[in-house]
């Protein structure tokens, strides 16, 4: 009996220090800001659209100054611009993405 009356008392003290433990417990988070259309300066370049072939963009928008090699199944490649990058998909245009840059303090 005086070995049951122990682990019960065990048992409800760990209980209460796991509780007391999570309770305090701070919680804690980091905020992360985005600045979405603060690219000033970026609006005027039109990016390429979804479907044109490289042959458009080249045209459009000169050579990039580096392209990166097609990686994967279905091959995606991407090109290099000094604002944007474009990603190709048999040479074809599926994303452009416009280069964050920080701005100066």
């Amino acid at each position: 009996m005086t070995v049951l009356r122990t682990i019960a008392s065990f048992a409800s003290s760990t209980a209460l220090i796991g509780s007391l433990i999570l309770v305090t417990l701070p919680a804690q988070a980091d905020t992360l800001v985005i600045p979405l259309g603060q690219q000033t300066g970026q609006a005027a370049v039109t990016l390429p659209q979804r479907g044109m072939s490289t042959t458009n963009v080249t045209q459009r928008h000169g050579e990039p100054f580096r392209r990166h090699g097609a990686v994967g199944d279905p091959p995606i490649s991407r090109w290099d611009y000094a604002d944007f990058s474009v990603y190709f998909e048999h040479g074809k245009v599926i994303h452009s993405v416009r280069q964050h840059r920080r701005q100066g303090n």
